[in-house]
């Protein structure tokens, strides 16, 4: 029986631009998994459940994000520079093609990767996080959340965001809140978390995002040729449903799976639905 812990599978490489932290397990197809933002998120945290059940069909490469987790931290655009983790790693231990698994923030990340290295992704997976909100405001009530504890990291705002992440309240333990909690107080994550969802990030990404500058979020989807699932949680309160129209729209091979009851974390809260239809996707003949 293979080890799937965290200590099995932790591992790092030296980019030039400091140490990526990430986990490795499995043979196959390489995958690589990142992860989204938030207070004490990290590979692990995003995906350790689901890794078992991916690694019995996939070479699973599970990254930790420039400073999240294990990992470095890096100057400038926080965007770009995940960007450059990804493919740095991807380099430095060959994965020549991958599928990628992104959610939120790592969508993100993944959605640009496939659109700008095509050559480099074999099928694409997005759990929220990318398009842009057609009905809903942004920020809504997850981001607020989000930019209410950078400000002002208590303990009792990271539940309140934690709440806004799922619709099954239930998966709000107290074991959850306190790694969390010990996470996002550390200070290089804490700092991460302030480049991305201060006041003045927040203010400054929405006002990217309007007029003459609407289309800067949203342009390179249609440069994604490879196959791509959309999946999304019926009740995400951090990047609602209509967000998911446009891509399902631009992306030219974009199929869209909605999770009921359900939201921001579907491989968490969906988890055997979710490991059910993305590995059937990811094995499917081309």
């Amino acid at each position: 029986m293979s080890d799937y812990s965290f200590a099995a599978t932790s591992k790092t490489f030296a980019a030039e631009t400091g140490t990526i932290h990430y986990h490795e397990a499995g043979a196959g197809d390489d995958l690589l998994m990142i992860h989204g933002s938030g207070p004490g998120v990290t590979g692990w945290a995003n995906f350790e459940g689901n890794l078992p059940v991916f690694a019995e069909h996939f070479r699973c490469v599970v990254i930790d994000l420039p400073g999240y987790g294990k990992s470095d931290a890096v100057e400038g655009d926080p965007i770009g520079s995940c960007i450059n983790a990804c493919l740095a790693l991807m380099n430095g231990l060959g994965m020549e093609r991958t599928h990628i698994i992104g959610n939120s923030l790592g969508g993100i990340v993944g959605s640009q990767i496939a659109a700008n290295a095509s050559e480099r992704v074999r099928r694409f997976v997005s759990i929220g996080g990318i398009g842009m909100n057609i009905f809903s405001p942004f920020p809504g009530e997850g981001l607020n959340l989000l930019t209410e504890f950078t400000e002002d990291p208590t303990r009792e705002r990271l539940v309140q965001w934690l709440r806004s992440m799922v619709f099954d309240q239930s998966l709000v333990t107290e074991e959850l809140i306190e790694t969390r909690f010990r996470q996002a107080t550390e200070p290089v994550t804490m700092a991460t978390s302030r480049k991305l969802y201060s006041r003045e990030s927040i203010a400054a990404t929405a006002e990217m995002f309007r007029g003459e500058n609407t289309h800067l979020r949203i342009a390179h989807l249609s440069s994604i040729k490879v196959p791509t699932l959309l999946t999304w949680g019926r009740d995400d309160r951090v990047t609602p449903l209509d967000l998911a129209l446009l891509p399902m729209r631009l992306i030219p091979n974009a199929e869209l799976h909605v999770f009921p009851n359900c939201g921001h974390w579907n491989m968490i809260e969906r988890k055997a639905e979710f490991e059910s239809l993305v590995k059937a996707f990811l094995l499917r003949e081309d």
